[in-house]
């Protein structure tokens, strides 16, 4: 029964609470002990710590019950703890900065905390993931808040509009091909993915007929509250931070994507549909690689259950699930991280894991163009792996293009033509017949037009 059923990591995701005061725990370390090495304590912790911790604890493979997701994503006490990270992460930002700004130290000194500082504005990327998958306002705020600090508050728009609509496919900025190395990922998504924001917020304002440069522009609106923080921090603290304050700002979106590398490395779903009617397969459990480490799990919101969050992305994080058929990493994401910095050992750990999910045939994959011929020769077909076709197109039962009331069968966004959504450039009386085919859910990013069903009017 649902009532009987309770989460075994109930008082474990507190620990989430204790990576962002790392800056706090290096300052205080360095001063005590007058070893310079704690200001390191990010990276120390992060990429070496948590790895240790991930392989002596194992994994945790379960899963709420259907009957008790309800319940569980009711349970307030899981989403104060997100709101609980924002303000530990800003207090240690202060103090590592005040430190950065006012303290006798070496260059090296500063550098080390301002990349400790760096390692907290990545896991604070993470907690606005997290929030900024959710319906309700506030949140959604406070994850353009999260994200001030690493100046990367297009991520809010991009993530949810782009990388769930185009996960694994080739035109995703965000999913990384067999053959490209890290080094070769980073600059393609961190650009591709500052152009498909901009791009969704241009196209969702030219619905109105209005010019992108405005505050309601989610791209400029998040630019606008970095650029306020940083130039306090200056005013502030002097014009010496800025440097520093550049270091703890590619060193989170380097995390950020470091992450992003190992979440659907060469997924990739096939192309379903007759002609005229093609278009991606569903996103569904088996294109995103899963890990159930415990303590990466914990100290990131259950990211590593991956695949249930592309499928269902306004689930909170206590309620994902863990599925038998996701493709899974051999550890948690912060040894994998370590991996993906040597690429050698990441294609020969990974590249296996890939073929094998693809049953033997690397052509199903999504291969780097420029590696391709390189990755088919290393690994041909063998004669007896079988052709699998892909997917039949599930049968039209989507909505009427004359439907007053349609809604998303997957997360339960509704769309009213009486009303309109605003947001979204359809303005009160917009029949549905007048949305654009292309158009998806704007809450879960699953769901395109043609999968809407009729509701009724609340």
């Amino acid at each position: 029964m649902a009532e009987e059923w309770r989460d075994g990591k109930r008082a474990l995701w507190l620990m989430a609470l204790v990576m962002p005061a790392l800056p706090f725990a290096a300052i205080g370390l360095a001063t005590w002990t007058g070893w310079a090495v704690w200001f390191w304590l990010g990276p120390i912790v992060i990429l070496g710590v948590v790895p240790l911790i991930d392989l002596m604890t194992g994994l945790d493979r379960s899963s709420p019950p259907d009957e008790a997701i309800a319940r569980l994503e009711k349970d307030r006490y899981y989403r104060w703890l997100t709101f609980c990270f924002l303000p530990i992460q800003y207090a240690g930002f202060l103090a590592a900065f005040w430190f950065i700004g006012t303290a006798d130290v070496s260059v090296t000194d500063r550098v080390g905390l301002a990349v400790t500082a760096g390692f907290v504005a990545g896991l604070g990327i993470n907690t606005a993931h997290e929030l900024g998958h959710k319906r309700e306002s506030h949140e959604r705020w406070l994850a353009k808040i999260a994200l001030a600090q690493s100046w990367y508050g297009h991520f809010y728009i991009e993530h949810n509009r782009g990388h769930h609509v185009r996960v694994a496919t080739p035109q995703d900025p965000a999913s990384s091909r067999v053959g490209e190395s890290f080094y070769a990922f980073w600059p393609r998504t961190v650009l591709g993915s500052l152009r498909s924001a901009w791009g969704i917020e241009r196209r969702r304002f030219g619905l109105r007929r209005l010019h992108p440069f405005r505050l309601g522009n989610d791209v400029v609106n998040a630019w606008l509250m970095s650029a306020a923080l940083w130039i306090v921090m200056v005013l502030w603290l002097g014009p010496g931070v800025l440097p520093y304050l550049v270091i703890q700002a590619l060193v989170g979106i380097t995390l950020l994507e470091a992450v992003n590398y190992l979440e659907h490395y060469g997924m990739l779903r096939q192309v379903v549909g007759a002609p005229g009617r093609e278009r991606y397969e569903r996103v569904d459990q088996s294109h995103s690689w899963n890990s159930n480490n415990i303590a990466t799990n914990v100290l990131l919101y259950h990211l590593q259950r991956h695949s249930d969050h592309h499928a269902n992305p306004t689930r909170r994080y206590q309620a994902l699930r863990d599925y038998q058929e996701s493709p899974v990493l051999p550890t948690g994401y912060a040894g994998m991280i370590l991996l993906a910095l040597v690429p050698p050992a990441w294609r020969r750990v990974m590249d296996s894991r890939v073929l094998g999910h693809f049953d033997g045939d690397m052509s199903r994959a999504n291969i780097s163009p420029r590696r391709r011929s390189a990755v088919l020769a290393a690994h041909p077909r063998s004669a007896s792996t079988a052709v699998t076709a892909p997917p039949p197109l599930p049968a039209q039962t989507g909505a009427a293009g004359d439907e007053p009331v349609v809604r998303c069968p997957g997360c339960g966004y509704v769309y009213d033509a009486a009303r309109g959504d605003v947001r979204e450039g359809f303005p009160a009386g917009t029949p549905w017949a007048h949305v654009p085919e292309r158009w998806t859910c704007p809450d879960c990013g699953v769901r395109d037009k043609a999968d809407f069903v009729p509701a009724s009017r609340s």
